[in-house]
């Protein structure tokens, strides 16, 4: 299965079965969420305390089908307390669509008002096969 979210799947159909334009966004963002309602529409219950907000990602040049994260990613710190379930990219900073279906998180990361929340170059996964 693809970290591919529905959003994605069909543009790239439209793009490369029905020559539809598919412009690429500037900057990708990682978000984190605490709970699923659409794991492929990219749907669910995103963070939501003082000291959160989604970050870019910068990501290598792809092997296979595969790429990850080049540099840390740091959320917070947080104000609020909450556990960390999932993550998705998306195309913005808020709202936007997700470019990847929300996909869960190897442990999920359980957080306290003042932590913060790290993913090191390498643990951020996109895969198209």
């Amino acid at each position: 299965m693809s970290d591919l979210s529905n959003y994605l799947e069909n543009a790239l159909i439209n793009h490369v079965l029905r020559n539809t334009t598919l412009t690429s966004p500037t900057t990708v963002f990682l978000g984190l969420f605490t709970a699923v309602t659409d794991a492929e529409a990219g749907t669910g219950t995103e963070v939501s305390v003082t000291g959160y907000a989604r970050q870019p990602v910068v990501f290598d040049a792809p092997s296979n089908g595969a790429t990850q994260n080049t540099a840390v990613e740091d959320f917070g710190p947080l104000i609020g307390a909450g556990t960390v379930t999932h993550a998705a990219l998306f195309d913005a900073v808020s709202g936007g669509n997700a470019i990847s279906a929300l996909k869960a998180l190897a442990s999920s990361r359980v957080f306290a008002s003042g932590d913060t929340i790290r993913f090191a170059a390498g643990d951020i996964d996109f895969v198209l096969a």
